[in-house]
Formats: C-alpha cells, sequence, structure tokens
C-alpha cells in the first residue's frame, strides 16, 4: 500500500494530514527521536473535524485512546528518544451556555464550542469534580511499558481568569517526560539556568568550602554548584503568549518557550521532532528555530495551512 504525499513538505519540515494514529502506522521503525506534543484535551472543545480526540463519551475512553496513539508514537520513536507530553485537566460540569470560537473565523473548519460539549455528568464521575485526566494518562503509558522521568508542571503567570468562587483558579498544566529506555538522549546542559544570586542565609544553598579547587575548572573556590548553571527543576514559569508571526492563532497554542525547551534537552542535534497533533505548527517552530527537522501530524487541513504559512513567512517566533 502506497503511503499518501505529505501535505506539505520542506527540506525541514514534514506535515502528514490525518488522523494522528493511522499516520503513525504509516512511519517507519524508529523514524523519530523525539515527541513534543499536547493532545486535544478531553471535553473541552470541538476543533470542528470529525474523528478527533477529545469528545470520547467517558474519561476511560479518552484515556485508552491515548495509551493506543502512543503506543505507536513509541514504535516510531527511537530507542534513546523522549516524550515530552502536555496535558490539561477539567472538571464534571454541566452544559455550558454560549458557543466558545477560536481564530479561525471565516474558515470551513472554524473551532467551535457546541451546546452540550461541556456536559460532563454523564462520564461516570460526579458533578464539580476535577477528573485528574493527566495522571490517568500518565499511569496507563506507565503501565504500557513508557518510563516516566518528570511530572512537571508548567506554572502560567498569566493564565486566563477563572469565574468560580468555590476553589482556586487553575494556574498549571502538566508536561510528562517519558523515555523508551533508562538510558536516552537527555542534554541538561542545554536548559541549566543561571545560578541566584549570592548572599543567601547559610545553609539554604549548596554546599561551600573554601580554598578547594574546583572539580571541573581546577581552580577558584569549590561552592558545589555547576559552572554552568543549575537544574531548573520540574516547576516551569512559562507564561502564555500570542503568537508574533503574523498567521491567525490556533485557539489552544502553547507558547514557544515550551518546545523550546523540550527538544533543547530532549533531542540530539539534527534530529527529529515529531509532534502528532501539530495544530498550528508551535511545535514545528521551536524545531526549526533549533536546527531539528520536524514532523508534524494533524487532522484538519486548516491548521496545516497556519503552519505552512508560519513556516513559509520564516518567522522563527523568538520568545519574549
Amino acid at each position: 500500500m502506497t503511503s499518501p504525499p505529505p501535505y506539505y513538505r520542506d527540506e525541514q519540515v514534514t506535515l502528514l494530514l490525518g488522523d494522528a494514529l493511522e499516520q503513525l502506522r504509516i512511519l517507519p521503525d524508529a523514524a523519530v527521536d523525539c515527541i513534543v506534543t499536547s493532545p486535544p484535551y478531553f471535553g473541552l472543545r470541538d476543533y470542528g473535524t470529525e474523528g478527533q480526540y477529545g469528545l470520547e463519551a467517558t474519561p476511560a475512553e479518552y484515556v485508552e485512546t491515548m495509551r493506543r496513539l502512543f503506543a505507536e508514537a513509541r514504535r516510531v520513536l527511537a530507542d534513546d528518544g523522549t516524550l515530552w507530553l502536555n496535558i490539561g485537566d477539567s472538571y464534571v460540569a454541566g452544559p455550558p451556555g454560549k458557543r466558545r470560537s477560536s481564530g479561525l473565523q471565516g474558515r470551513s473548519q472554524a473551532i467551535t464550542t457546541p451546546e452540550g460539549l461541556g456536559d460532563k455528568t454523564r462520564c461516570g464521575i460526579p458533578e464539580k469534580n476535577l477528573m485528574m485526566i493527566p495522571v490517568r494518562v500518565a499511569l496507563a503509558l506507565q503501565d504500557d511499558g513508557w518510563l516516566l522521568r518528570n511530572d512537571i508542571i508548567w506554572s502560567r503567570p498569566n493564565a486566563m481568569p477563572e469565574s468560580v468562587g468555590d476553589r482556586m483558579s487553575t494556574r498549571y498544566e502538566h508536561v510528562f517526560l517519558f523515555a523508551k529506555r533508562p538510558r536516552y538522549w537527555f542534554d541538561l546542559d542545554a536548559i541549566r539556568e543561571p545560578h541566584k544570586a549570592p548572599g543567601r542565609r547559610a545553609g539554604a544553598g549548596a554546599f561551600t568550602g573554601r580554598n578547594v579547587n574546583h572539580p571541573r575548572t581546577g581552580t577558584g573556590e569549590y561552592t558545589g554548584l555547576h559552572p554552568k548553571g543549575r537544574n531548573p527543576g520540574d516547576v516551569w514559569e512559562i507564561a502564555t503568549q500570542p503568537n508574533r508571526s503574523g498567521a491567525t492563532v490556533h485557539f489552544a497554542m502553547f507558547p514557544i518557550d515550551l518546545p523550546l525547551r523540550c527538544i533543547k534537552a530532549g533531542c540530539k542535534p539534527g534530529g527529529t521532532v515529531l509532534d502528532p497533533f501539530s495544530g498550528s505548527g508551535t511545535t514545528g517552530a521551536a524545531a526549526r528555530q533549533l536546527g531539528r527537522k520536524y514532523v508534524g501530524i494533524d487532522l484538519n487541513p486548516a491548521y496545516h495551512d497556519l503552519a505552512r504559512d508560519r513556516f513559509a513567512q520564516g518567522v522563527l517566533d523568538l520568545p519574549a
């Protein structure tokens, strides 16, 4: 069986149109070095395309959809590759009121949230419960053979306010780091952060030993600090930001700083990054900026058009 031609291809980018699972099945083994993606969240919105994910009847069905998809993605990933999975949560709620629309107004496949989509009261969980979808998905992938290395908290300081009075506003999402095998490509030096300014009280920082040569440089005072900076840790404060490429904004686009950090740490130089839910191509823009190749899959051709226009403009979407 002959594979369909790519929707778009240049020397660095390949965009495939179709169902993510079906497109993954036609890719060869170990074809990519890193996966950075954010699938549609459970029951959140209608992306206007038949066969889309996220509209399953229950959390269990959604989790199984994700498990099956990432089992195929695991085959496509190199043995030393990593998967960075951004996924958000939602609450059991009654039917929403007004429809929400995306930035694709005027296109035939604009995103809308139709009446009744937010009605999760029939999913088997009592109303008002936080459904813990990210945790359910992470445990399912772990049970399926993935190695869960980090549960990173993406803290969003400028998150949209919520009109809710009986709980705290949600200001974070999860980014799970998975690997296929215990030994995998990971470049911590590429994402190290500057050490905090000196002057902290004794005992609050790293060990300080005077008149001891630095173990790496052989000179100076040994502070126990890595000369290239500190490990960024598992809480990432990254503000959401508008797309400055001139392309129409994808409704659920994440900031380019997020895939930039994942790719720097998790994809070898010159390697290939995959996003099975490519959307407007933010992961692709990050891969291009870092000199990696990119394979993006999306079910909706309107989003591939956005990504193609974005890449054709040559804009690198530099972080703030």
